[in-house]
């Protein structure tokens, strides 16, 4: 089935047990520059497929189709149905992801097809952004030491406090809160004291945190004004008590467990039993020469069609 939100391929029964989805998105970031070879025209050399979104995440798309038809030709799982949903809009803040498995109907689990190596990925950063605003008086810089605020100044003062701010909560797979500033703006004119400074925020959240918490203690704790701009990627982790992770184990003795400091689709599926795994480097993912091994992708199709053996038997 095809339509707005996705492309969603089933084998089995929704009614005769669980349903394990295989999720992973369509859509590619733009190409940007420095490649060597067409972004758009697929190229193999030394075992390399070589393309824009070959590794993010078409690789995780492919397997998981064949891994579908492999389940199908076996005669299909014993019980239940594994759904794979591909989405739209994932690279931008119009993920389809969320109305995609409203549309669904029941699901169990998840395997998040995203570029890891074919390693687990048990625990996924989430990600707020973040405002950060200060507020001075307008005036000619020449006056500006009789002890009128300068914004950038204001700013400034809170941009040094950042690396600590929210340090204290300790995730044991993601560690602590990282709170980056990426982008400042501020300044009327040089010989003008600015009224107005900005600097915007990434905040790679962990569950330790929820992210209403996270805002209330910048509020509390920085003196610029905090104006959060998004908060709706939340941080994700694996069930302490995960079939599917036992599942995957059994398949994959030697993958190691770890966490994802990279933002999925998994944030719109966090309320199930789920993990994060599929061909490719992820350090790969949006460079130039984007590519991803043929090998381990063959290897993903007999992981995923597996997986979804044995969690659905």
């Amino acid at each position: 089935m095809r339509d707005e939100t996705s492309v969603r391929v089933s084998v089995g029964e929704e009614s005769s047990g669980a349903t394990l989805a295989f999720a992973s998105h369509l859509d590619v970031v733009p190409p940007g520059d420095g490649w060597t070879r067409d972004p758009f025209v697929p190229v193999i050399e030394s075992g390399l497929l070589y393309g824009r979104g070959s590794g993010d995440a078409k690789a995780s798309v492919s397997a998981m189709l064949y891994a579908l038809a492999d389940l199908a030709a076996r005669g299909g799982p014993k019980q239940g149905r594994a759904l794979a949903i591909f989405s739209y809009g994932e690279e931008t803040r119009f993920a389809t992801m969320p109305e995609a498995v409203q549309r669904a109907g029941r699901l169990d689990a998840a395997l998040v097809g995203e570029p890891t190596n074919l390693q687990l990925s048990i625990a996924q950063r989430g990600l707020m952004m973040v405002d950060l605003v200060a507020h001075g008086t307008q005036r000619h810089a020449g006056y500006g030491g009789d002890g009128a605020p300068n914004a950038i100044t204001e700013l400034a003062k809170d941009l040094v406090r950042l690396d600590d701010v929210v340090a204290e909560r300790v995730h044991p797979v993601l560690g602590p809160t990282i709170v980056t500033p990426t982008m400042l703006e501020g300044g009327v004119s040089r010989n003008v004291m600015p009224p107005v400074a900005k600097a915007i925020l990434d905040v790679r959240s962990t569950p330790a945190w929820t992210h209403d918490e996270l805002e209330a203690a910048l509020r509390e704790r920085l003196t610029c004004e905090v104006v959060v701009t998004s908060k709706r990627l939340v941080p994700c982790e694996t069930p302490a008590n995960s079939r599917l992770l036992a599942a995957a184990r059994e398949v994959a003795p030697t993958a190691t467990t770890y966490g994802s400091p990279t933002c999925s689709d998994w944030c719109f599926l966090r309320h199930l039993d789920a993990i994060k795994v599929g061909p490719g480097t992820s350090r790969r993912s949006h460079t130039p020469d984007e590519s991803v091994d043929i090998a381990e992708v063959t290897a993903a199709r007999a992981f995923y069609a597996n997986v979804a053996e044995r969690y659905l038997s």
